[in-house]
């Protein structure tokens, strides 16, 4: 039975995960998360998305994106998942599934929500205690920002960010965001988008 092609909207803002099969690692060395960050930049060659945030995990990623043709974030993520599986057998001599499935996409408002998701990926490593701040994790976007290392992935939000956004990301975020990001991914709904 063929999949459900995606309804994605052209300028809509978008949360993007994907996780190892069976959640196993699929990053295993610092050279696994360069060369995911350089198949990150030449999909952006082939289809230019405005990248706002990601976080490069052992087992999954978040990318916080924008598309501006209705296909565009299905073409990067299909080039970006396939490419990167074919080198990943190659290097590590490994076959089948290295990714779970279909990436998940979830919508945000583009407000305060957009905010909180970047804070939410972002913070990625340093809640699961992989750094002590956030911008030292160097597979993530906040390194990026503080000018830790140099790419032109990222492309500034459409609402400004706060002057102190590292202390905000390093900063714990709520129960009741915690909880409502979450249930934006189980349930895989938009967030703080009415659907009404």
């Amino acid at each position: 039975m063929p999949r459900t092609a995606r309804s994605l909207v052209p300028h809509g803002y978008y949360h993007l995960i994907n996780r190892g099969n069976n959640r196993a690692s699929v990053f295993l060395e610092p050279a696994d998360y360069r060369r995911f960050i350089g198949l990150m930049e030449r999909s952006q060659e082939r289809v230019q998305l405005r990248l706002l945030a990601y976080c490069l995990m052992p087992n999954h990623f978040h990318l916080v994106a924008s598309q501006d043709g209705q296909r565009d974030i299905s073409r990067w993520m299909h080039w970006l998942l396939t490419t990167h599986t074919y080198g990943h057998h190659v290097r590590h001599g490994t076959s089948g599934r290295v990714w779970q499935g279909r990436f998940k996409t979830f919508l945000i408002e583009k407000d305060d929500h957009l905010l909180t998701v970047m804070r939410y990926v972002e913070r990625n490593a340093l809640r699961s205690g992989l750094v002590d701040r956030a911008e030292q994790w160097p597979w993530g976007s906040l390194a990026l920002r503080v000018g830790q290392s140099g790419s032109s992935l990222l492309v500034d939000p459409p609402i400004r960010l706060p002057s102190d956004w590292s202390a905000r990301v390093n900063a714990p975020q709520t129960p009741q965001e915690l909880e409502a990001l979450r249930r934006s991914v189980n349930h895989q709904r938009p967030y703080g988008v009415s659907l009404d």
